[in-house]
């Protein structure tokens, strides 16, 4: 019994010491973009494993591996950011695979990078037809990143020369559960501005789920009840 109890107390422990770091370096940890944050991630895992179960082992030496390890991703983070050398030295470059539409057996064979291999991730990426790439770069985490050519490239607003005065970068949240979200309201999109909405819509706040301002400036209204009478229940 006392050893079952060892080993919660020591999960618990070790647990809360790993949210503890991740809300200092998890955005690293997690993105995966560089050789070193996926050998962190391992590493971690194991010793966090070991702290948490393996009572033959002491929980303040691997506290102290632990804790050095993190030290030292710290000190890497802080050394790379400084130094474009050494950045490029452990995080690696990205590797062009088509250059100028043409794709390049040489660094194809060095990165171990088959045809079908690019045309998978090409078509996650949306595009089915390889005559429609300029560039295509394999990068760090070993995602590939596509440029098409100008003709099969998306329109853009600037193209053609379009604007919206009303539209916001982010779309802003103004009722959640009923309520006003008090703080996100604007001069633009004030309270006034938001109560004569929904009584243009013929809607009280008391009705409204979620209601938020989209990019193009726009509000949307989801209702508490959204009468439809059959839903489809998949999860």
């Amino acid at each position: 019994m006392e050893g079952i109890l060892i080993s919660i107390l020591r999960t618990l422990l070790s647990f809360i010491l790993l949210i503890l770091v991740t809300l200092i370096i998890g955005k690293h940890i997690n993105s995966h973009k560089t050789h070193y944050s996926f050998a962190l991630s391992i590493t971690i895992g194991s010793l966090i494993a070991n702290m948490g179960f393996n009572t033959h082992l002491h929980f303040t030496e691997m506290f102290g591996s632990f804790m050095a390890l993190v030290i030292s991703f710290y000190l890497l983070l802080i050394t790379t950011s400084q130094s474009r050398r050494v950045r490029r030295w452990i995080s690696g470059t990205p590797t062009v695979m088509i250059e100028k539409g043409k794709v390049l057996e040489h660094n194809m064979k060095k990165m171990k990078f088959t045809l079908d291999d690019l045309n998978q991730q090409m078509r996650e990426k949306g595009v089915f037809d390889i005559s429609e790439v300029e560039y295509a770069l394999l990068e760090v985490s070993g995602q590939i990143s596509v440029k098409k050519k100008d003709p099969f490239q998306h329109v853009t607003k600037m193209d053609l020369q379009l604007s919206n005065p009303t539209s916001t970068p982010l779309p802003i949240e103004l009722i959640m559960n009923g309520k006003i979200i008090k703080k996100n309201l604007t001069p633009q999109f004030s309270e006034a501005w938001l109560n004569k909405e929904c009584h243009y819509r013929g809607l009280s706040l008391r009705e409204i789920y979620y209601g938020v301002v989209s990019s193009d400036g726009t509000l949307f209204i989801d209702l508490f009840h959204d009468h439809i009478h059959s839903p489809i229940d998949i999860e």
